[in-house]
């Protein structure tokens, strides 16, 4: 039986090669059959890389008991797609278990969310794609798209800049938006820790991925943009804690059937936190 609540189950992409974190290819990739040999195994999920580094990634999980899962980062926009897919198909060393694609051409993001999703459509098996959307221009339009062709969104919650963050009201809008299609959608960057905080060395106001987490299950009792800004600008950790740990495993489950994960640079960084507010084992 797992450790795991089902809250937290494969919640953590393992994108531990990529910024701030940057762990070399191959320690990465052995830090990752650590985790999956862990008793917290369960709280991880598929390995992230770029398509630039799946045959590298490929070679250095060679010695695995099994394939590698991975969900690689696709740079190339659409016409990237394809190849990943193909080429992980004829893998055994990884398994391409989604690709995730951020669209660029905010003029006309729609019609670039429509070749995307075409790609996908021509060379899918069991695959996800999880379409990065941003929150300018006519994102919700680029968000029909995704949601008319079955695929997944993806949220940038972060990175390097501090106008990589969106504020509390973009990340509520942006899950109302989702849920209202019937969209699930994963998180990406600046959200390692459970609770929102300021960051002591940049000053940078990070999102928590467990109130991301919590204003998903409101959102989806029908609770309203204002109080799914305050749920996103909870600091408080216990009482977070608390509402997390009284949800059912039904709930549990239909809360991550929509917020599928987020990737981070650090297994270890959410684990610490979800051990010290009680939400884990430790």
């Amino acid at each position: 039986m797992s450790t795991v609540p089902v809250l937290f189950r494969h919640l953590v992409d393992d994108a531990s090669m990529f910024p701030p974190g940057n762990l070399p290819l191959p320690d990465a990739v052995a830090a990752h059959h650590a985790h999956l040999q862990s008793a917290y195994a369960d709280l991880v999920g598929p390995f992230v890389c770029t398509d630039q580094d799946l045959m590298k990634v490929a070679e250095a999980a060679r010695s695995g008991e099994t394939p590698l899962r991975v969900s690689v980062v696709v740079s190339g926009g659409a016409g990237g797609i394809e190849p990943v897919v193909r080429w992980g198909d004829r893998s055994k060393d990884v398994v391409v278990t989604a690709v995730e694609v951020r669209l660029r051409d905010e003029d006309d993001l729609s019609r670039n969310a429509l070749r995307v999703v075409r790609a996908c459509d021509d060379c899918f098996d069991e695959e996800m794609a999880y379409v990065e959307v941003g929150m300018d221009g006519a994102w919700e339009r680029a968000l029909d798209v995704v949601a008319d062709a079955g695929y997944a969104a993806k949220l940038r919650t972060g990175g390097l800049d501090a106008a990589l963050f969106p504020s509390a009201q973009q990340v509520a809008a942006f899950i109302t938006a989702c849920l209202d299609r019937e969209v699930p959608f994963k998180c990406t960057a600046g959200l390692h820790n459970a609770v929102r905080h300021t960051a002591a060395d940049s000053g940078f106001e990070h999102h928590g991925f467990l109130n991301v987490l919590l204003a998903t299950r409101a959102s989806l009792d029908g609770a309203n943009q204002d109080e799914l800004v305050h749920l996103l600008e909870n600091r408080n950790g216990g009482e977070l804690a608390s509402r997390a740990s009284g949800l059912t495993e039904d709930q549990a489950a239909s809360t991550r059937r929509w917020f599928t994960s987020f990737g981070s640079c650090s297994i270890d960084e959410p684990r610490a936190d979800l051990i010290a507010l009680n939400l884990l084992e430790g």
